[in-house]
């Protein structure tokens, strides 16, 4: 059934302001140290890690990618992507809630007015959380005075839990998507704890509810109707982000699982390379992100969508082939229950599932037809 949630309004001090890529390094690396000590604890009993969150939000490494208009420091895609495979390879829910909150922090980038987004990115350097979510069909926005009434529940979505603000998303007819900035404390909208995924089991999801909500016309922003989008692209990369690092985890219990590695040195050297050719692909698609949001024609936006959905999809398959790895070439000193070493897997599984693969593949095969052709 689920429960409503009733972790709002925890009060934190502001952010500290990050001001170099060196310090946002450092920064998640000291984060990941601390994080690691009871990751594995938070996901045997579900220990959701507020404290955790609130950690990465006053190191202020929750606003590394606000734009430097607005007084951030905006890092490289390539950066963030590894910032967030350093996070996830300690905690890999944690790393999923930073996925989906730079995700939106990119969607407000691209699709807010000014006002809007002077407003909510002042926020994010205070140190809010974000988080991206959908509304089901059936969902209604009806105009009242100078707002507007919402009513209806969004899908599941990473991060709500955690989030002051979630990013909505919302088709109205014939054919037209606008994203509603809500915020999560509001009193008349419910956020439902009901996730009970067997991996990824501490990454916030939740079902957000309104009710007659009343929703302001200043923080409605309309979606663009490109088929390609910056938005898209580096959602697609932070979950390859992910991937990595629950690929990078796996890996080092393997190392620590095996007695003897010359009995496997094929199959480490192979997922050695797999792991070497992720990274790669993530820093090429992050490269060619950087291109498209300062050059943000369709051109390069589609191209570094589709690098994005290539480094998605081999991060997938990397994080999964090595989690399998593990008690494959480990053998049965890898299946104590008290090591909890499943989890690489199961959190790989239930992460690649957030991935629209057939659906991306399609693009994919869509994009290269139509580059061939021109």
């Amino acid at each position: 059934m689920g429960t409503v949630s009733q972790f709002r309004d925890r009060l934190r001090p502001p952010a500290h302001r990050i001001e170099s890529e060196e310090a946002a390094i450092s920064t998640a690396r000291n984060l990941a140290a601390a994080f690691r000590r009871e990751a594995s604890e938070r996901d045997i009993n579900r220990i959701l890690p507020f404290a955790e969150l609130d950690a990465l939000s006053i190191s202020g490494l929750t606003a590394i990618t606000v734009p430097p208009e607005h007084e951030g420091l905006d890092v490289p895609n390539a950066l963030l992507a590894e910032i967030v495979a350093i996070i996830a390879e300690t905690d890999a829910s944690i790393g999923e809630t930073l996925e989906n909150h730079f995700s939106a922090l990119e969607t407000l980038r691209i699709q807010a007015g000014e006002d809007l987004k002077a407003s909510l990115f002042a926020r994010v350097l205070l140190g809010d959380r974000f988080a991206l979510a959908t509304f089901a069909e059936g969902c209604e926005l009806t105009e009242e005075g100078l707002g507007y009434r919402l009513s209806g529940r969004t899908r599941q979505a990473a991060g709500i839990l955690y989030a002051d603000w979630i990013a909505a998303t919302l088709t109205l007819p014939p054919n037209r998507t606008v994203t509603i900035y809500l915020t999560g404390s509001d009193e008349d909208l419910k956020v439902v704890d009901d996730w009970d995924g067997f991996g990824q089991r501490t990454n916030g999801s939740a079902t957000i509810i309104a009710d007659t909500l009343r929703v302001n016309a200043d923080v409605i922003a309309p979606a663009s109707s490109l088929g390609y989008s910056t938005g898209m692209s580096l959602r697609l990369l932070l979950k390859a982000g992910v991937s990595l690092g629950i690929a990078r985890a796996a890996w080092a219990d393997l190392m620590a699982a095996i007695g003897d590695h010359a009995a496997v040195l094929s199959a480490l050297g192979g997922h050695a390379i797999g792991i070497e050719a992720t990274a790669a692909a993530l820093e090429r698609a992050g490269r060619k992100l950087d291109f498209a949001q300062v050059n943000p024609v369709e051109a390069a936006i589609a191209d570094a969508q589709f690098s994005a959905s290539a480094a998605a999809t081999i991060a997938g398959e990397t994080a999964l082939n090595i989690a399998s790895a593990l008690f494959e070439l480990a053998g049965q000193a890898s299946a104590g229950i008290g090591l909890n070493l499943d989890r690489h897997w199961r959190n790989a599984r239930v992460h690649a599932l957030s991935l629209p693969r057939e659906g991306l593949l399609r693009s994919v095969g869509e994009y290269i037809s139509q580059k061939t052709e021109n």
